[in-house]
């Protein structure tokens, strides 16, 4: 190079000026974004937006260095809020892997140049066999800009790299248009949390996202007895079940009543056994239904100082979860 990048004095205060000068610059370019949704920029925007929700198969993302990496986090984005959508390596998709992408799909390219040599076979493709192109890029005048069907052309902005040498600026308003047509998409369809949760149910997220019904214990490990039941049989029953209560059920089958360890103690004397569950029970417990955040269920136990909650839907008891299997779940 024949421009040597000057040092930083270094020292803490050295570098955080160097952070707020990267962001801002980074920060600039997000507003200028921001901005030209009122012009050109919005209209293909959202032309963008109405072509993906056409698409049957699949949005294919393509990009070379920095841009493909973008790329590859834009298809993960897509893929996890409900727009099937796969990274294909353009160098390798000269080599074999445009069999990857069939007629039904939309391609998505990523070049700060429109001029990116190794896109070029794909270009060509998605031409020859009228596969739909959408290109992000900062030139409209480009190759890759003029053959696009859509042509999402990013405003002009400082690298935030010192000589404008690394994409730092140009990369980030990549990923933040992909982030913005994922979420357009995700709102356009309804996306609920419940949908989230089919492609993320592993680690903290899909912890978070779960339900009660994820987690608890129906039929017959269901510790329930009737209003009519003697405190002798209930205690076996709440023994084998090993939930550290019992619900009570009325003739209509809703639950009415719980008895817990706390219960027990409460009325421990020599005619506990012959006593029946209404002399000893809790009425209205704390309940919860199938469809409860686990993240909630927990909550209610904690407040509450219990280690069980029956779940009931319509006033029958469904099943019960404790504490324990939420914390399986990874719940906090």
């Amino acid at each position: 190079m024949s421009q040597i990048i000057e040092k930083l004095e270094g020292g803490p205060e050295s570098y955080l000026e160097s952070a707020r000068r990267t962001l801002s610059k980074e920060l600039l370019g997000l507003e200028l974004i921001i901005a030209s949704l009122d012009d050109g920029f919005g209209k293909s925007f959202v032309e963008a937006v109405e072509l993906i929700k056409k698409v049957e198969g699949r949005v294919i993302l393509a990009g070379v260095g920095k841009s493909g990496h973008i790329g590859r986090k834009i298809a993960a984005t897509m893929a996890s809020t409900g727009t099937p959508a796969q990274f294909v390596h353009a160098t390798e998709a000269s080599h074999g892997d445009l069999g990857m992408v069939e007629k039904k799909d939309l391609i998505i390219m990523l070049s700060y140049s429109g001029e990116t040599a190794e896109l070029k076979d794909m270009l060509a493709y998605s031409r020859r066999f009228d596969v739909p192109l959408i290109a992000i890029t900062s030139k409209a005048d480009s190759t890759l800009g003029k053959t696009s069907d859509v042509a999402l052309c990013m405003p002009k902005a400082g690298e935030a790299c010192p000589r404008g040498l690394a994409p730092t600026t140009s990369t980030t308003m990549q990923l933040a248009i992909g982030d913005a047509l994922a979420i357009a998409l995700l709102e356009d369809k309804g996306f609920t949390a419940s949908d989230f949760r089919l492609y993320h149910p592993g680690g903290k997220l899909g912890a978070a996202l779960s339900h009660v019904s994820d987690a608890m214990h129906d039929g017959d490990a269901v510790p329930i007895v009737n209003l009519d039941t003697v405190m002798s049989e209930a205690l076996i029953n709440m023994s084998a079940k090993s939930f550290g209560c019992v619900g009570v059920i009325d003739d209509d089958g809703k639950l009415v009543g719980v008895v817990t360890d706390g219960d027990l103690r409460r009325h421990m004397d020599s005619g506990l056994l012959e006593k029946s569950v209404v002399d000893v029970m809790s009425c209205d417990p704390e309940t919860v239904n199938p469809q409860t955040p686990a993240s909630n269920a927990l909550e209610i136990l904690n407040a509450n100082s219990i280690t069980s909650l029956f779940v009931v839907e319509n006033g029958m008891p469904m099943g019960i979860v404790h504490i324990h299997d939420l914390l399986r779940l990874g719940v906090k």
